[in-house]
């Protein structure tokens, strides 16, 4: 790896002819970078590996254009990771750049695999954008690396997909990451049936998806739940852990968990070790139906991947399928691999 994964290596710093810096209007937009010939090869050494993963394991590349058509995604309940980047074509047809890769794979089954019977699977890596924040450090161009799987239901096919994440990180060369397990369904189940309105309800599932913790307390501690439900919703918001730390949730959470329970049970040895169970983790892309997963490397202080069901979304494309898949950024798994390599020289 290089010694600045993820900054551009000082040697080729674009400069003027009298040795200053460029004027902005020379500059990229923040939130995209340039990646030089060093890093670019040490970047598609690592997509290479993880694709031969993926084709080993049955899933065959597609590519689908940058470009789609607003309405593709206005079917999908894709809540903030909603496209960003509109325009017109020729004629007026608003289009958009895909913020994701899961809702062109969902329109390419509905469209071009009609008749195909499933189990489906396809694999990719492609650039997506999104909107940022100023000043938050966040790529609006970003290159993914994942897998989708089509008509494999509950934990058979969750269990296929985060066997073949795992060995594409292996694969990759990342040694210490875990994957944290949960349930996209279980918090907004708990908060339904204790009656809390469909608006705090977004309010508290978007402080949970950003971590923001002592939000999520605030919040709940001021809807004036029985103290029981409360310290419930509280609780589960920050256990993570093995599997001792379902123990004496079963009671009111008895489906969730043993959904948890048996993709545990299916998955290889080996990644049945990187498992921690998270039930705080929600995702802010809405179509999540289930199981959701979430890649963590202590090298990188973010994500570097995450995934998880979503049996509703094909229907809406009018092909009902269930389907389960994932994402990993490959240039935050650039930077994990270059930060467990310095790790392992100290």
């Amino acid at each position: 790896m290089s010694a600045d994964a993820g900054s551009v290596p000082a040697v080729g710093e674009p400069r003027r002819n009298d040795g200053r810096a460029p004027p902005a209007r020379e500059r990229i937009p923040s939130g995209t970078r340039d990646v030089l010939p060093d890093e670019m090869r040490e970047v598609r050494a690592v997509t290479d590996r993880m694709r031969a993963v993926f084709e080993r394991s049955g899933f065959g590349e597609v590519y689908t254009p940058a470009l789609e058509f607003e309405q593709t995604f206005e079917r999908a309940n894709i809540g903030t990771a909603a496209p960003a980047y509109r325009m017109f074509d020729e004629q007026g047809a608003v289009l958009v750049l895909r913020p994701d890769m899961t809702i062109p794979i969902a329109r390419l089954v509905a469209t071009r695999y009609t008749h195909v019977d499933p189990p489906l699977r396809f694999c990719y890596t492609a650039h997506a954008y999104r909107g940022v924040r100023p000043q938050r450090g966040q790529s609006r161009e970003f290159l993914q690396s994942g897998v989708e799987l089509v008509g494999v239901p509950g934990a058979a096919g969750t269990a296929e997909v985060l066997d073949v994440l795992c060995a594409a990180l292996d694969a990759a060369g990342l040694q210490n990451y875990r994957v944290g397990l949960g349930d996209a369904s279980l918090f907004p189940s708990l908060l339904t049936t204790f009656g809390v309105a469909a608006g705090r309800q977004e309010v508290i599932l978007t402080e949970l998806a950003a971590g923001d913790f002592v939000g999520v307390d605030q919040e709940v501690r001021a809807l004036g739940l029985r103290k029981d439900d409360a310290e419930l919703l509280l609780r589960l918001a920050r256990t993570r852990g093995g599997p001792e730390v379902l123990d004496g949730l079963e009671r009111r959470l008895h489906d969730a968990l043993a959904g948890m329970r048996e993709v545990h049970a299916r998955l290889a040895p080996e990644v049945a070790t990187r498992i921690i169970f998270d039930l705080g983790l929600v995702r802010s892309l809405g179509y999540y139906t289930g199981a959701v997963f979430g890649v963590y490397d202590p090298a990188y202080g973010v994500p570097l991947g995450s995934g998880g069901r979503y049996d509703e979304l094909l229907g809406s494309f009018g092909r009902p399928l269930p389907a389960v898949g994932f994402a990993i950024n490959v240039e935050r798994l650039h930077i994990a691999l270059t930060g467990e390599e310095r790790s392992r020289r100290a």
